[in-house]
């Protein structure tokens, strides 16, 4: 958006002022003639969350508002504009001393705020921030973002998972918005209860299949607000416009169905025809309520998440973050550990790949990783069919061949032909221990959902890998289901080993001074900008290209010098630039693609005039920073 129709718009009473001085030295020149003189360098963005703010409420309401309430960090003048004067003590404070005051009492509440001796530390921080989430929006994002490498894995995995498992008893305050089977035919009227009247971004759940823990029902919408925090902490997603949302269509679990305290529905999961029709009608209400927001769907169930991708990602912006985010992240690991061989990424489609995991997230990166690599060798049918033989997919039953009965279709295309792996020495169903021993990959990949799956006898199978630097990626959250760990690994592979994992592990030493590097391969390294690059372009649809994109810029992001010591994924502590770098590299796809409508004032011929450092400039100055607000009163 540019400085000066944001400032046109926002600055009427200048405007006015303005038009007096004029009329009265000259009545030829008009209102918005004189302001281009006062605005005389025209810029193409405006940053975000810097314009004043009117509100609707003062005194007590205010403070009881979390996105507009301040705390003592109120000055006098707006304590008397908004008639807040001896409501709050009476020493204005500054942001940082809030912040410096709130890390203190955290440090000090960590260890008090356990309920007793079981209630694990990463639960009791949770509940601190979210106590100043339920009352300070601004200062909570603040903290969000400064520490970012601290309590990402709190508001997310591996500590979101627990909060999911325990969030009939946690739940305080209502966040986000539940659609369930018994709102059929009301959710067209329902979507209009949500206050916000420009949403950007809904994270969606079903809760049929929270991280790795199964079924947890209504308590999913945990994983969906924490999603959120990190739209808007890591791309700048204006808190005001995003939306958790839980589709509640019952639970299998039975457990939940049996608890006289669960907050949802109590009865079995919809299925077939029923089931799509709530998520039809869910989709159709949020588009017509918000025809421009953009909805992530998050932890569907594997039979559903490949479906509901291919029915809406044509219609709707949507994308699946299990199949498509986690792809991307996959990718640009697996891109890295090329690097990191010392080797050129177009070596990608040489390297064999044995996945343990044939679920959404599974599939989902063998998919991926298939067209990255028939892309790299020149994007034609012979090469898509030729990468196909890169991989190996073993799931809970062993070796996916052609002879398995009752295929998952996803996983079709990767089942191996009986009499080639006859000649490899196996057979349907072999386990991962012997499909590790005779294929001698160079890239373990697991998306099991299965703690422990890598036991020491198949990391002593893959010491015969033809690669120099074998890679293990053990994906699978939260940390209890990662495959294997770090100290594991290194143990038997020893320093030539590349290692990632989805939920946080500490470096590993070896002796020597030599470091085992542990590398995130977090989602939330593309996710943001994959959302942010999709707003900020307009594009009707979020394509393959863009996703491409997004992964292949997330790969390039490392230098080569820290590859070649194994560190394939950046620090977390930079997530606002690389998110940043990513939404740049997703509205330039999106460009080229002409899929780009614009964003606000941004309109698509503007858009394409810019080059990527004026597309990345555009994107830096539409990231919201939590800045406390001028709060000026208007009575409605």
């Amino acid at each position: 958006m540019s400085n000066f129709s944001s400032q046109l718009r926002l600055s009427s009473s200048l405007l006015k002022h303005l038009k007096h001085q004029i009329n009265a030295t000259s009545s030829s020149t008009s209102t918005s003639a004189a302001a281009a003189m006062m605005f005389e360098r025209r810029s193409f963005t405006t940053t975000e969350g810097s314009r004043p703010t009117i509100v609707h409420k003062r005194s007590i309401d205010i403070l009881h508002d979390p996105w507009f309430n301040k705390g003592t960090a109120f000055s006098m003048t707006e304590r008397d504009r908004l008639d807040l004067r001896g409501l709050l003590p009476p020493n204005v404070m500054s942001s940082p001393q809030q912040i410096e005051r709130f890390m203190v009492d955290l440090k000090r509440l960590e260890v008090h705020a356990r309920d007793g001796p079981s209630d694990p530390n990463a639960l009791a921080k949770w509940r601190i921030l979210n106590r100043l989430h339920d009352r300070n929006e601004t200062m909570y994002y603040k903290v969000l973002i400064e520490n970012i490498e601290e309590y990402a894995p709190i508001v997310y995995t591996p500590t979101v998972g627990l909060v999911c498992q325990n969030y009939s008893g946690l739940f305080r305050r209502p966040r986000g918005m539940y659609f369930s089977a018994e709102d059929r035919g009301e959710m067209m009227s329902m979507v209009y209860n949500w206050p916000a009247d420009q949403v950007d971004m809904i994270v969606v759940t079903d809760g049929s299949r929270i991280l790795g823990l199964g079924d947890l029902g209504v308590q999913g919408i945990g994983i969906t607000i924490g999603k959120l925090d990190l739209y808007v902490a890591a791309a700048g997603i204006n808190p005001q416009r995003v939306l958790p949302v839980m589709i509640d269509v019952g639970t299998n679990n039975e457990k939940l169905l049996k608890d006289p305290l669960y907050l949802g529905l109590q009865e079995h999961r919809l299925d077939g025809e029923e089931y799509i029709s709530v998520i039809d009608e869910f989709m159709e209400a949020v588009f017509t309520r918000w025809p421009h927001v953009i909805v992530q769907f998050e932890d569907f169930q594997s039979k559903w998440a490949f479906n509901l991708l291919q029915r809406y990602r044509n219609t709707y912006r949507m994308f699946n973050d299990d199949v498509q985010g986690t792809a991307g992240v996959a990718i640009a690991g697996l891109l890295g550990a090329v690097r990191a061989q010392g080797k050129p990424m177009i070596d990608f489609p040489k390297q064999k790949i044995v996945v343990a995991g044939a679920g959404s997230a599974g599939i989902g990166v063998v998919n991926a990783a298939r067209k990255t690599m028939a892309r790299l060798l020149g994007n034609t049918e012979s090469a898509f069919e030729s990468a196909r033989s890169q991989f190996w997919v073993v799931d809970a039953n062993g070796l996916i061949t052609e002879e398995r009965t009752n295929i998952d279709p996803q996983a079709l295309p990767f089942a191996r032909k009986a009499k080639e792996v006859g000649h490899q020495g196996l057979k349907e169903g072999a386990s991962l221990v012997e499909v590790v021993q005779q294929i001698k990959p160079d890239v373990l990949l697991g998306l099991s959902a299965v703690g422990g799956l890598f036991s020491k006898e198949v990391l002593e199978a893959l010491k015969g890998s033809t690669s120099t630097r074998p890679a293990i990626f053990a994906m699978s959250n939260p940390t209890k289901n990662a495959e294997c760990t770090p100290e594991e690994a290194f143990s038997v592979l020893g320093d030539q080993l590349i290692f990632a994992s989805g939920s946080p592990f500490n470096d590993v030493k070896l002796g020597g001074g030599v470091i085992g590097h542990c590398n995130q391969g977090n989602n939330m390294y593309l996710f943001p900008g994959i959302g942010l690059g999709t707003l900020l372009s307009g594009s009707r649809i979020i394509s393959d290209g863009m996703l491409q994109a997004a992964a292949e810029c997330l790969a390039a992001y490392m230098k080569d010098e820290e590859v070649l010591k194994g560190i394939i994924y950046p620090s977390i502590s930079s997530i606002r630039d690389i998110t940043k770098e990513v939404a740049a590299a997703v509205v330039k796809e999106a460009i080229e693609e002409d899929l780009a409508e614009g964003y606000r004032d941004m309109d698509a011929r503007e858009l394409q005039k810019l080059d990527i450092e004026e597309i990345k400039t555009y994107v830096k100055n539409n990231m919201w920073e939590p800045r406390y607000p001028t709060l000026v009163y208007r009575k409605e």
